[in-house]
Order: C-alpha cells, then sequence, then structure tokens
C-alpha cells in the first residue's frame, strides 16, 4: 500500500513537471529558433528576453545565418532597455568585427543616440529639466559620434536626423556654457565669465545663446574696467540683435540688468542657504531668440527622435531586420 502511494506521488510530481515544462515552451535549439523567439520579444517591446536569447543566439552560433543580425539587434535592444552603455559597447564590437559592413553606418548612429539620451534619467523623461544645466559630457560624446558618422557616411539614411540631432546638441551646449558665465558672474569672476563668452561667440556661433554670450562680455569688461573690448562687444551686440532684454530702447546697455545675480532672499538668509537655493537666471534670452526651447527641455528624446524619417511608415519587422525581411 505504501509503494502504491508513493508511485502515484511520483507519477504526480512528473506529469506536473512535464506540464510546467509545455507551459514555458520548448527549449530552443537551433539558430532559427532562438532568432524567431527573439523577433516576438522584440515586437512586444520585452527588451530583457530578447537581449538573453540574442546573446545565446551569437554564443550558440558565432558564424551562423542570423549572426550579424542578432548584433545589430542587440545594440538596438540595449538601447530600448536603458542599457546605454552596453548599447555603444555592442555597436564599438559591431563596428570592429565588421567594418565594412552595409549596416556599419547603423551601428555609428545607435553609438550617438545611446549618447543622446545617456544623459537623460527616469525622472527627466517624465519632469521637465533644463539640460543645459547638466553635465555636458554624455552631449559632447553624442555630438562627436554623429559628426563621425556623417564624416564616414555622408549619404547614410540615418544622416537627416543626425543632423538635426546635432544642431540641438550644440545649441545645447552653448547654453551651457552661458550657465557656467553666469555663476562666474555671481562669485565675481569677472574674468572668467568674460572668457566663457568669448568661448561661446568663437565656437558657436548662429546658436541662440551668442547673444547672452557677447552681453556678458559687455558686462564682464566693464567690471573688469577693460573698456575697449566691453565697448566692442556692446557695438556687436547692439547690431546684431537690438531687441536684447539688456539692451534699452536707445541701445545703450542696462549694466543692472544682472544685479540680481547677487541677490538671497530673506528665507535662503533665515536657513543659511539650505532652501531658496534657485539661482537667478541672470543673462537668459531664451525666450526671446529660442521660443522652441520650452518644447526641446522638456520632449522625451529617445521616442521624439525614436527613428530617421526615411524610417516612417515601415513595418516593425522591417526596421528591426534592417529590410531583410517585412
Amino acid at each position: 500500500m505504501r509503494a502504491r502511494l508513493i508511485l502515484i506521488l511520483a507519477s504526480a510530481i512528473l506529469l506536473a513537471a512535464c506540464s510546467s515544462q509545455e507551459e514555458q515552451g520548448p527549449k530552443h535549439t537551433t539558430e532559427k529558433d532562438f532568432y524567431e523567439a527573439a523577433q516576438k520579444q522584440l515586437k512586444s517591446r520585452q527588451w530583457e528576453f530578447a537581449i538573453d536569447n540574442l546573446q545565446a543566439l551569437e554564443a550558440n552560433f558565432p558564424f551562423g545565418t542570423y549572426a550579424e543580425q542578432a548584433q545589430l539587434e542587440l545594440i538596438y535592444a540595449y538601447y530600448r532597455n536603458y542599457e546605454h552603455e552596453a548599447s555603444t559597447a555592442a555597436a564599438d564590437r559591431f563596428i570592429r568585427l565588421h567594418p565594412q559592413h552595409r549596416n556599419a553606418d547603423y551601428a555609428y548612429y545607435m553609438k550617438g543616440l545611446s549618447s543622446f539620451t545617456e544623459g537623460s534619467g527616469m525622472f527627466e523623461r517624465f519632469i521637465p529639466t533644463d539640460l543645459t544645466s547638466r553635465d555636458p559630457g554624455a552631449a559632447r560624446q553624442s555630438f562627436a559620434h554623429f559628426s563621425q558618422l556623417l564624416a564616414r557616411y555622408p549619404n547614410s539614411q540615418y544622416a537627416p536626423d543626425a543632423r538635426k540631432r546635432m544642431i540641438y546638441l550644440r545649441n545645447l551646449l552653448a547654453r551651457y556654457e552661458i550657465h557656467v558665465a553666469n555663476y562666474y558672474l555671481k562669485r565675481g569672476a569677472y574674468i572668467a565669465a568674460a572668457n566663457r563668452g568669448r568661448y561661446v561667440v568663437e565656437n558657436f556661433q548662429q546658436t541662440p545663446a551668442v547673444p547672452d554670450a557677447l552681453a556678458i562680455m559687455v558686462q564682464s569688461y566693464h567690471l573688469l574696467e577693460m573698456d575697449d573690448l566691453g565697448q566692442n562687444s556692446l557695438q556687436t551686440l547692439q547690431a546684431n540683435y537690438p531687441k536684447h532684454p539688456a539692451l534699452a530702447k536707445n541701445g545703450d546697455f542696462n549694466f543692472q540688468h544682472s544685479s540680481r545675480l547677487g541677490d538671497r532672499s530673506w528665507v535662503s538668509y533665515a536657513t543659511f542657504g539650505l532652501f531658496d537655493k534657485k539661482d537667478p537666471p541672470g543673462f537668459d534670452s531664451r525666450v526671446l531668440y529660442n521660443p522652441e526651447y520650452a518644447n526641446e527641455g522638456n520632449f522625451d528624446q529617445a521616442e521624439q527622435y525614436q527613428q530617421p524619417d526615411s524610417e516612417q511608415g515601415r513595418s516593425w519587422l522591417n526596421v528591426l531586420t534592417f529590410g531583410l525581411f517585412g
């Protein structure tokens, strides 16, 4: 009787195990199994599972039919899973292994795209944040990657989108320099402020930050009693940006325009700076010269520029397989 009971229990456990295996689906054994599973997971946005299958495909079939395609799709899956460093590393690896591949331009593009969104954390994707006041390291890296793409593949299908992003990044980097210059003005480091303003004028021409850079130079040189340099900057500002907020109607410069840089509220004094830490904006004419800035600072960069214009209207399979299928 006891033996029969043990046999029944063992049979029940075996049946349960078999049922569990059937629910999980068959184990992938062929290259095609891995690839098709990854495709389904990419379609359903199951990025982590897709990454696992793509990695397994490449590990088990490094010279198979889908190996190169899996490497490309792994770059994209990492990116969509917000693993930007892993995406960049995967792109570098693909370029190193396949420098003459027909889709090498995509790898360069994804390097730029990964750096482009690397500076945006979880909160920045949902809460409006002034990205121009953040560390510009990722922006500089992204700009360099997109520049490399355009230098190597000027006629790439990803080139138009890369150029748009580079314009945005250039404006962002220029505005960051203005933030730093305003900080130097607040601290009384007028030489450093003037140098930052001159750097923007010389290296970021035709960006919306140039008028504020000129205004900072006028203010800094005035406080340094370097009248000739200040007058040259003022004349340039008057001639090119006569509506700048620091200029009066008659063209005279209002040297009190940024005087509030050093002001602190009673709350700041009472709490020894623990509260009311927000610094006054100083020279900031973005509303006048860059009216679309409010929208630029708040978009989800990854979704706003998810696919190049040339890929709009293509099926998900066509996009993910770079035209091989779909």
